[in-house]
């Protein structure tokens, strides 16, 4: 079995910075790409930063200069640092890894719960 949880949301004020993490657990293998999405209310699940297995993080134009995606190879944790926070970027964050498990050679996508960021005064 594997397991990705998400942790680090909350209320924040505009302007103020919040950490992600995201956790991966369980007989796994190999990690491939990790990254980060949100949903909004109404509104439909996007892409907020992307790192490669490779490590080469992308961003959307809307977090660039703001965010900043790392991870912990060894512990298979990603992480998610966010500042000068907006009200827009209120939303539920999802954890996405390509991860493969022992008895198998290829890599299955596992999602994690969620967990909501709120921006606001």
């Amino acid at each position: 079995q594997v397991q990705v949880v998400e942790s680090g949301g909350g209320l924040v004020q505009p302007g103020g910075s919040l950490r992600l993490s995201c956790a991966a657990s369980g007989r796994i293998f190999r990690i491939g790409a990790m990254g980060w999405y949100r949903q909004a209310p109404g509104k439909q699940r996007e892409l907020v930063a992307l790192l490669s297995s490779r490590g080469t993080p992308n961003y959307a134009d809307s977090v660039k200069g703001r965010f900043t995606i790392s991870r912990d190879n060894a512990k298979g944790t990603l992480y998610l640092q966010m500042n000068s926070l907006k009200p827009e970027d209120t939303a539920v964050y999802y954890c996405n890894c390509a991860i493969s498990s022992y008895g198998s050679t290829g890599y299955a996508d596992y999602w994690g719960q969620g967990t909501q960021v709120t921006v606001s005064s």
